[in-house]
């Protein structure tokens, strides 16, 4: 089982160390759910202006947030599936904001890797189409986080 991660850090704070751990939370992710070999992620570390933007432009939020997911797998209804295509598919991006990510770390005190994990793990999940809008999904979705953080030794 193969991934391929796509890492940006625009914000030149996260250790090649850090990326490392969530090139392997997301690989044990990608094995759980059973990703197609050699699909393709981009994850990308931004500070709070940017991930504010994103926010606004995307989601109509005018406020940074931690984590946003960008799924390009998703099939809207005027578009049409190609079959046919042997192409490992390309899940999509994660924007993940530094700033938030430590002030999250700090708030629940854990540490700053943990939280980072949690944030990549959670919008990969999302990229695979997991959701936490109701109880029940939640619920699912969470549970699956912290098995996932739990191989590493990443609990709160």
């Amino acid at each position: 089982m193969t991934i391929h991660i796509d890492f940006l850090d625009e914000t030149n704070e996260v250790t090649a160390e850090q990326i490392e751990t969530i090139e392997r939370l997301l690989a044990e992710a990608a094995a759980l759910e059973n990703v197609p070999d050699g699909a393709e992620v981009s994850v990308t570390f931004v500070d709070n202006e940017r991930i504010r933007a994103m926010n606004r432009d995307y989601r109509g939020k005018d406020a940074p947030t931690d984590v946003l997911s960008f799924a390009l797998e998703e099939e809207g209804e005027e578009e049409v599936h190609i079959v046919g295509a042997d192409m490992p598919p390309v899940l999509g991006d994660i924007v993940i904001s530094i700033p938030k990510a430590k002030e999250q770390a700090a708030a629940y005190g854990h540490s700053f890797m943990r939280e980072l994990g949690f944030l990549a793990v959670h919008g990969f999940l999302h990229l695979l189409g997991y959701d936490h809008g109701t109880e029940e999904e939640e619920r699912v979705m969470f549970a699956k986080q912290e098995d996932i953080l739990a191989r590493f030794g990443l609990t709160r």
